[in-house]
């Protein structure tokens, strides 16, 4: 009779068997939300026999705070990472050049070759070989007056004040 005696359970009540799929749950989703893990740990906190009764679950939900905690740092220093790789490889390049573009602007523009001879200063110089035009530039000359402290054309020397004054 002992043996029949034992394997005899007491029935339960549907209430009961749902409150215990109702902690099977528990166990299962605490590993995976944090956010459950942290609300099931505050009830269980908040009573001590539930505590004891559900000490799994309470040290469950500990490993799974904890284990987010440290999801979330990691997190966080890779992110730092990635922010500090990309600040060095676009933003820091980029902000040197501007300064270098800054200051080197006026170093650029005289490292550039000289400029070809300006387009009129050789329409100049062939319109002087033509026949009309250099009369025409010599009547002109010739009309105009000789500044005082200015140098002769015909002589190529510089004009003597004094000389000038002395003839006049």
């Amino acid at each position: 009779m002992n043996h029949e005696a034992s394997r005899v359970r007491p029935k339960r009540s549907c209430v009961e068997i749902e409150e215990s799929r109702a902690w099977m749950g528990f166990y299962r989703r605490v590993g995976q939300d944090p956010i459950m893990a942290a609300e099931v740990m505050a009830q269980l906190e908040a009573d001590p026999m539930m505590k004891r009764n559900h000490l799994a679950l309470y040290l469950c939900c500990k490993q799974s705070l904890r284990t987010h905690k440290a999801t979330v740092a990691r997190n966080r220093r890779i992110g730092q990472f990635v922010r500090w790789l990309f600040h060095g490889a676009f933003v820091a390049p980029a902000l040197a050049l501007r300064q270098m573009m800054r200051q080197g602007g006026d170093i650029a523009v005289e490292c550039l070759p000289p400029t070809a001879n300006e387009p009129a200063a050789t329409q100049v110089k062939r319109l002087k070989k033509a026949p009309e035009f250099a009369q025409a530039q010599s009547s002109f000359e010739a009309q105009a007056p000789v500044p005082k402290d200015a140098p002769s054309a015909t002589s190529g020397e510089p004009s003597k004040p004094n000389a000038v004054s002395q003839t006049a």
